[in-house]
């Protein structure tokens, strides 16, 4: 399947890697059908997750354990049935990444992770009730912060 993106162009996706998202994301509730792209370069850990319906939707992901190591949550047990989780290993955990014009105050939102079931391709945003988690965590803080632990 073809697909226009603003920011990659035309591209070439498998519609067996479409992830749902029955509940859209947060404030784009519209939006139910994803996509991942990886980076072409493997050493930067940052991914897309572009909209399907929409070609100009596309946010910056990232894994939160690359960066913040301790991070932990439960995910509830209502999300867990509606993404048909069965196994741990089937699930992949993201966050949103803001990135401003200077890159080294690029921020990552741990307390609203993205939670995809990568067996079923059904994903949902939730919202932690953690006060150890913002939605504005500094990656390169944190990055250097686990290289002095």
């Amino acid at each position: 399947m073809k697909l226009n993106t603003k920011h990659f162009g035309e591209i070439e996706i498998d519609e067996n890697r479409i992830i749902t998202f029955p509940d859209g994301l947060l404030a784009f509730e519209n939006n139910k059908k994803f996509i991942i792209i990886d980076n072409p370069d493997q050493e930067i850990p940052f991914q897309w997750l572009q909209s399907i319906d929409d070609p100009d939707l596309a946010f910056v992901i990232i894994n939160p354990f690359i960066f913040k190591k301790d991070y932990e949550f439960d995910i509830p047990k209502a999300v867990v049935k509606k993404l048909e989780i069965q196994e741990e290993k089937d699930v992949a955990v993201y966050s949103i990444v803001v990135v401003p014009d200077d890159i080294t105050k690029m921020t990552a939102n741990l307390s609203g992770p993205v939670i995809i079931n990568t067996k079923s391709k059904i994903g949902k945003q939730i919202v932690l009730e953690d006060s150890r988690y913002s939605t504005k965590h500094y990656i390169l803080e944190e990055l250097k912060q686990g290289q002095v632990e």
